[in-house]
């Protein structure tokens, strides 16, 4: 089980609890996912689950998956799996951080819907590509070889008897 952690948000400290069982599920297997296809993208760099990233002084985020530039450390693809108790950092706070940063890609995986909505920065703000469920899939053009199953994220092995 995971730890709580801190993030620096705007000028104020939020402790976050730990994750529940269900959402490290989804992190390690995100993090598989994106990992396996990074061998064809040299110029990207997948940092450990919840990696402090410093966007500003007052400001530091630990996203449940970051994709930084090789060569600027500048995070491009953020990634959060939103918690049922703790929901408002990250739909609403981390959201605003990301959007005034004009964060190129973010990623909200929310496991209470199993959904996924995917945002894309633009001159206006983070703009909603996407929301997928079910057997859609998860891909990114700028992962060329990244396809994730929406239901292959969310599945639940359930214990065997």
């Amino acid at each position: 089980m995971s730890q709580s952690y801190a993030e620096l948000l705007s000028g104020a400290t939020v402790v976050r609890r730990a994750p529940g069982v269900r959402h490290e599920l989804i992190c390690v297997r995100l993090h598989q996912w994106v990992h396996a296809k990074l061998a064809n993208a040299p110029s990207t760099r997948l940092l450990t689950p919840r990696s402090e990233v410093r966007l500003s002084a007052d400001t530091a985020v630990r996203p449940d998956l970051a994709l930084v530039t090789v060569a600027s450390a500048k995070l491009w693809l953020a990634a959060e799996i939103v918690s049922a108790d703790d929901h408002g950092a990250d739909t609403v706070v981390k959201k605003e951080i990301y959007e005034e940063l004009k964060l190129p890609r973010l990623w909200m995986i929310d496991p209470r819907y199993d959904n996924v909505e995917i945002y894309h920065g633009s001159q206006y703000g983070l703009m909603l590509k996407a929301m997928l469920a079910g057997r859609e899939i998860l891909t990114e053009e700028l992962l060329p070889e990244f396809q994730l199953s929406v239901s292959d994220l969310f599945h639940t092995p359930h214990p065997q008897s």
